[in-house]
């Protein structure tokens, strides 16, 4: 029987998502769960939504719970990861707090900038002993690795543990068709198209409906202004600053507005509250999030213990169609994060690109995209030097790479000067203490 351990399951909802999904195969029935996760609480909530999710589904199913990732992972066949390294308090509100006392504004600050940075810096180290562990434990399993920030996060992990089967997996891909067929009034199903480029920031280098391209609506729309639409997914998240990306550089990008403004130079700039009005920027749009969710979360717990069946539908996580694939061998296609190995030739080697993958027996295989025009080009390559930066500072153990990312980062260089940055990142690296790697941390002086 399959055997899925999930680190990081105190992450009810997401595993709720994943888990539901994989009920709905029957090459899967018979699976165990392993949760895994650090809060005893959130881990004996997980548990209990799980087991009435399979109760509810009529699909025979185990689920096991542990705080020993060890446990979790002996024997498994797909490993699911979904944790972050320092929670929300102290280390999200830290990543925003310090850069704000700079004048450094973000949105989500879990992917490029100095937030994405510093999360990197956290979680990397536990990825590779989660890598450790599997190569050990359960060295066939393939990890599908969803935790941010995703290119960093894949290509550390292949720089240290090549030997590891892995995945990076996101929705934007997904959820941005979602978002242009709500703006288009069309059926999602219906939309083809083609991605590539690095997670995040790939564009649709083919966007079409019944044979034409979708294109020439959408830039007709958002200079009309009929578009965007209220958003469909995040109701403060406008999708505003990728219809203006899409106008300038000729293609739509698979990642939210929100994400998007903190990875460029153009939209979020000290003294332009213009910009953040017209293109409708939710600053510190994370933290407020996670605030709501949080207050949200006891009730919403209450009503799982309460419940006696869970209702569930199929997520558009690409999670359990892996696994279906694995296991069945029957092809299916996804949008994967996987190092570079000559299927974006236009990027660097070794550089973590997402393309359409093809599943089956043989795991995840990439299939090759050679014609992204050179403005994306261009764009992407200044995400991957940031990533590149702080990669070699973990494998190499050496910060002076977290100080050269940060200088190399396109919002926060077009906000600070080199020492404001220098003295940011310091302050930064202090703030996060023992939740960063000992090389990284700054000594006080005696």
């Amino acid at each position: 029987m399959t055997r899925i351990a999930f680190i990081g399951a105190g992450s009810t909802i997401f595993m709720k998502n994943i888990l539901g999904d994989v009920l709905h195969f029957p090459a899967l029935e018979g699976a165990t769960f392993a949760l895994m996760d650090i809060d005893a609480q959130r881990l004996e909530e997980s548990a209990l939504v799980a087991g009435k999710l399979i109760a509810s589904s009529g699909r025979h199913a185990t689920v096991e719970t542990t705080m020993d990732q060890r446990r979790a992972l002996a024997g498994a066949d797909f490993v699911v990861t979904a944790f972050q390294i320092g929670g929300y308090k102290p280390s999200t509100v830290i990543d925003f707090d310090i850069p704000r006392q700079y004048g450094l504004r973000q949105t989500i600050a879990d992917t490029l900038g100095v937030g994405g940075i510093m999360r990197g810096l956290r979680t990397v180290p536990h990825l590779w002993r989660v890598a450790a562990d599997m190569a050990e434990l359960c060295p066939d399993a393939l990890l599908l690795q969803y935790v941010n920030p995703m290119a960093i996060n894949c290509w550390a992990l292949a720089e240290k543990y090549p030997q590891v089967r892995q995945v990076g997996l996101c929705h934007s891909v997904q959820n941005t068709v979602e978002e242009v067929a709500h703006d288009l009034d069309l059926p999602a199903s219906e939309l083809r198209y083609r991605v590539a480029g690095v997670n995040h920031v790939a564009f649709f280098l083919e966007l079409t409906h019944e044979g034409r391209s979708l294109y020439p609506r959408l830039r007709e729309g958002y200079r009309a202004g009929r578009l965007p639409k209220p958003p469909l997914l995040m109701p403060r998240c406008w999708n505003t600053v990728r219809y203006e990306v899409m106008d300038h550089l000729g293609y739509m990008c698979t990642e939210s507005s929100e994400h998007l403004a903190e990875y460029v130079p153009w939209f979020i700039k000290d003294g332009r509250d213009d910009l953040i009005e017209t293109f409708k920027i939710p600053l510190d749009e994370y933290p407020t999030r996670c605030e709501e969710q949080m207050a949200d979360w006891s009730a919403q717990a209450a009503a799982y213990r309460g419940a006696e069946t869970i209702a569930f539908e199929k997520s558009h996580e690409f999670a359990a169609e892996i696994m279906n694939a694995v296991v069945t061998g029957k092809p299916y296609t996804i949008y994967g994060n996987l190092p570079n190995r000559g299927q974006v030739p236009q990027l660097p080697s070794g550089a973590v690109v997402e393309t359409p993958c093809l599943v089956d027996h043989n795991g995840v295989q990439p299939t090759a995209v050679d014609d992204i025009p050179p403005q994306l080009v261009a764009l992407m390559r200044s995400q991957i030097n940031v990533q590149d930066l702080v990669v070699r500072a973990l494998v190499d153990q050496d910060v002076e790479h977290i100080y050269h990312a940060a200088m190399m980062d396109p919002h926060t260089a077009a906000e600070l000067d080199l020492r404001q940055i220098r003295s940011l990142v310091t302050d930064l690296l202090a703030a996060h203490g023992e939740m960063i790697p000992d090389w990284a941390r700054v000594r006080k002086a005696a």
